[in-house]
């Protein structure tokens, strides 16, 4: 029965397992020395039995912790039931996805994709395709600077940071770039070519910045004013990971497209692309498709992720804020943290030097966090986490930044 996972875990030590990457994986990603193993909640193991108290969760991914029971038990009996038919067809788990999500959402159709990059992708297209037909703009997208929407030419065009599309050109057309947080320079950027404005409410890449109140209010008003379709990207941001269901809510604010990733899987991919019913009437069919997309394994997996994060809300609300206060204990403590900013459970800290070593000195005392644009700690633990795996991973922290001073 466990024939070739046997054959996969057999005989493997660290040392070979990262010299045959080496040889056999594409060099895209800047690894951690660290071969990851097993998972349960809070917790990974490596190959060599070290534990790690996880405050990244596979970049927003685990939020229900590491193979949750019963997404573990619900991938086990779809799996054994039908895994993949086609989209031909009717697709029981993928019907009852779509109705949780439209119910919980309040926006009215759902399509299903294998990633963020490709509900972001769909995101565009149905965007574009609606505006199209109701001749609003030429197909042009305003997006954000420090924003992030994948790593498809499109939603990698989307993004407007540089690094990411050095290489790839010619990118495709149809983007223009304003600061967040700026709705004089969101409005003075709107001409009779713009069809949509896609953001994210929180940023994540970009490193941790929340969009303000007033700003995503005005923002709402101003594409409801000008007929423009509002795009939430909320992929990292969503699932709970702010203490609402999806991070819109925060504001009380619906999009007319919201896009959803990551963690709606529970750690199986798969994406989601909703939207009010006017506009995804602008979907058609064979407008588009594609071949995985709300498969039933999928799909099963993402349900049991939706119904466990519905009872995580109010703890990543209050863990939220008991974190933020006590990084925020820590910015008193040293001069370097120029600032301790986000939403629930997606934290950042934003130093005056890159993080990297940080994030180093961290995996050997063993934690798992991340830095990103450069200079920010970015903290997104699973939404069961406690006070005691808070205080655990902030002394740590503080121990780290303890050794920092007395080495300068």
């Amino acid at each position: 029965m466990t024939k070739f996972f046997d054959e996969i875990y057999d005989n493997i030590d660290e040392k070979s397992i990262m010299e045959e990457d080496g040889i056999y994986i594409m060099k895209t990603y800047g690894r951690l020395p660290v071969v990851l193993i097993k998972g349960n909640g809070m917790y990974v193991e490596d190959i060599n039995g070290k534990k790690y108290l996880d405050f990244l969760a596979g970049i927003s991914v685990n939020n229900v912790g590491h193979c949750h029971p019963d997404v573990v038990e619900t991938i086990k009996k779809q799996a054994e039931t039908l895994i993949h038919t086609s989209n031909i067809y009717y697709i029981v788990p993928q019907v009852k996805l779509a109705k949780k999500l439209v119910e919980l959402s309040g926006l009215d159709r759902a399509f299903f994709s294998n990633s963020g990059a490709e509900a972001n992708e769909a995101a565009i297209k149905l965007a574009r395709r609606y505006g199209k037909n109701n001749n609003i703009g030429e197909g042009e997208i305003i997006t954000m600077e420090h924003g992030f929407h994948g790593r498809t030419l499109t939603t990698v065009t989307a993004t407007a940071k540089p690094k990411y599309q050095e290489g790839y050109g010619p990118l495709p057309k149809g983007f223009k770039y304003v600061p967040f947080n700026d709705l004089e320079a969101l409005k003075e950027n709107i001409t009779n070519k713009t069809t949509a404005i896609m953001l994210e409410p929180v940023q994540g890449e970009g490193g941790i910045h929340v969009a303000d109140k007033d700003y995503l209010k005005g923002v709402r008003e101003l594409c409801d004013d000008t007929n423009i379709v509002l795009i939430f990207d909320e992929v990292q941001c969503g699932m709970g990971r702010t203490g609402k269901m999806f991070a819109c809510e925060n504001y009380n604010i619906k999009p007319d497209i919201m896009t959803l990733a990551k963690a709606l899987g529970g750690g199986f991919p798969i994406g989601a692309t909703l939207a009010k019913e006017k506009i995804a009437d602008a979907f058609t069919p064979g407008a588009h498709g594609t071949t995985f997309g709300g498969n039933p394994l999928a799909c099963a997996s993402a349900y049991a992720s939706v119904s466990i994060i519905e009872n995580l809300l109010e703890n990543a609300q209050k863990m939220g804020e008991y974190f933020t206060n006590k990084l925020k204990a820590l910015k008193d403590k040293y001069p370097f943290i120029k600032e301790v900013r986000g939403l629930g459970l997606m934290v950042g800290m934003e130093l005056s030097f890159n993080g990297g070593d940080i994030v180093k000195k961290m995996l050997e005392k063993g934690y798992l966090i991340n830095c990103t644009s450069d200079t920010v700690l970015r903290f997104l633990p699973p939404l069961i986490v406690k006070k005691e795996h808070i205080d655990e991973l902030v002394n740590a922290l503080d121990e780290v930044f303890s050794e920092m001073n007395k080495n300068k």
